[in-house]
């Protein structure tokens, strides 16, 4: 098949048959409702720019498994050149949807299994690459999207996967059979699970030997037996049944996250990329929160890019945008999005090749670039919120807008300049509403702190990257110090 268009992506979920749970009700298909179709369509923008001219380059690439021409999300990075696009890329789709378009965790999780299982076989002599070579070719040849699937429950934080009270708080394997193994557990938060095909699920933390049952990568398609998915509250979710457009903030396009279940899933031989080989389990988990956390200093910033844009129109639409102190909080805002976009770009230009091929980018520099992430966002969102105004948190529904009485008082007494229709005053307000505190805020400020692992989780990879001994060294020979 070659490149699916939107509709063809949309019409594929509707064949699938998973097990879907939304406000206490199961439903066939996530297509069509109105609390996860925006979601659905932010995916459909990730097909549908890769067949426009002018996103070509960005949004496609070359496969180096089949030749062919293939989205960019399915591909197996080849250059330092291919990570920066993959950036930019990120950073076009946040300024077209400003929401999570739900397929960066996937393709981050294609290239850490990718290298990782390269080298387990090289050590091991087991079979995962072809494995995983094998099921990379069949997504892009088909033009799936996969879910990447890696934060597990994790119960008591201060157990072991293996010392749990309840072994089912992670994923682990249950049974090995001849022809594949059978796994239990669930994975927590994760993002655009519906809407995907095929769900790709890794280990969550590094592992001792007694952990060999949880040390566990394969994939499975989303609608397998015994897979069920819970799909999780957002902030203001349900004005999406409301019928109206302007309570939404954005009423095309969304995000969703789901709590996703393994109740004793089969996983063909063939689907298995890492089993019971605890070494490497700290391996994958660190590639893929470098590449996920550098894909962070792209989607965010697209996203940043539309709040600061409704911010400076929210500020024309009071008649307050040439306060010299508006002018320079603007100026932050942008500031502190483009230092973002840096650091996303520098992890990127600084990649180098794996022993597989492919490419793996800066750990230092995509750390600090998730590090900034967990920040910044929250203060660009601050100065959206100052410069709106309480408006932005207090504008009476649609519906009362549009009555008869009650529309004519709240249209007199809440214009803003002469020159602007009340009615954009209005939809920009929403918009600022929905990115810093409606349900877009799960994807640009919750997910910019825990998305790819804790601020915390980054430090500790910056103080290990940080070649201590090296600067001291520095110091050293500039004060003729010897040891």
């Amino acid at each position: 098949m070659a490149l699916m268009t939107g509709k063809e992506y949309e019409e594929s979920l509707k064949k699938m048959k998973m097990r879907i749970f939304l406000f206490g009700e199961e439903m066939e298909t996530a297509v069509g409702n109105p609390i996860l179709q925006p979601s659905i369509n932010s995916i459909k923008a990730t097909y549908d720019l890769a067949h426009m001219p002018e996103y070509e380059d960005l949004m496609t690439a070359t496969s180096n498994i089949t030749g062919e021409k293939i989205n960019r999300f399915t591909h197996i990075h080849q250059s330092a050149e291919d990570l920066v696009k993959k950036v930019k890329m990120q950073r076009l789709l946040g300024q077209k949807t400003a929401a999570c378009f739900q397929r960066c965790v996937g393709m981050d999780a294609f290239n850490a299994v990718y290298s990782t299982t390269y080298e387990v076989d090289q050590k091991c002599g087991t079979n995962y690459h072809e494995n995983f070579r094998k099921f990379a070719a069949y997504v892009q040849e088909n033009d799936l999207v996969v879910d990447g699937a890696m934060t597990d429950t994790k119960g008591d934080r201060s157990l072991a996967p293996s010392k749990q009270a309840d072994p089912d708080l992670y994923l682990h394997v249950v049974e090995r059979r001849p022809d594949g193994i059978v796994v239990r557990g669930a994975k927590a938060h994760q993002t655009g699970i519906v809407n995907s095909h095929e769900v790709l699920v890794m280990p969550t933390v590094a592992m001792g030997p007694d952990d060999k049952d949880y040390a566990v990568s394969f994939a499975v398609p989303l609608d397998s037996e015994g897979l069920v998915m819970v799909v999780g509250r957002q902030s203001c979710d349900t004005r999406k049944t409301e019928n109206t457009t302007l309570d939404v903030g954005n009423d095309v396009y969304g995000g969703m996250e789901a709590l996703t279940v393994f109740d004793n899933v089969f996983v063909p031989n063939d689907r298995i990329f890492l089993n019971g080989e605890t070494e490497f389990a700290g391996m994958l988990v660190e590639r893929f929160a470098g590449y996920h956390r550098q894909s962070y200093g792209g989607c965010k910033v697209g996203v940043g890019d539309v709040l600061i844009g409704a911010t400076a129109l929210a500020a024309e639409y009071n008649g307050a945008e040439k306060a010299s102190h508006i002018k320079d909080k603007l100026i932050e805002m942008t500031h502190l999005n483009e230092t973002l976009y840096c650091c996303g770009i520098a992890c990127s230009s600084e990649g180098t090749e794996t022993a597989s091929g492919n490419y793996l980018i800066d750990l230092m520099l995509a750390n600090v670039c998730k590090q900034n992430v967990t920040r910044f966002p929250y203060e660009i969102a601050r100065l959206a919120q100052d410069i709106a105004g309480g408006l932005m948190v207090t504008l009476p529904s649609e519906k009362d807008i549009n009555h008869p009485v009650a529309g004519a008082y709240i249209k007199k007494y809440f214009a803003g300049t002469s020159t602007t229709p009340i009615e954009n005053r209005f939809k920009i307000m929403r918009l600022i509403e929905n990115l810093t505190m409606g349900t877009a805020a799960v994807g640009y400020l919750t997910e910019s702190l825990h998305g790819a692992g804790s601020p915390q989780a980054q430090r500790v990879v910056i103080s290990r990257q940080s070649n201590m001994p090296g600067k001291k060294a520095l110091a050293k020979a500039i004060v003729h110090i010897e040891d």
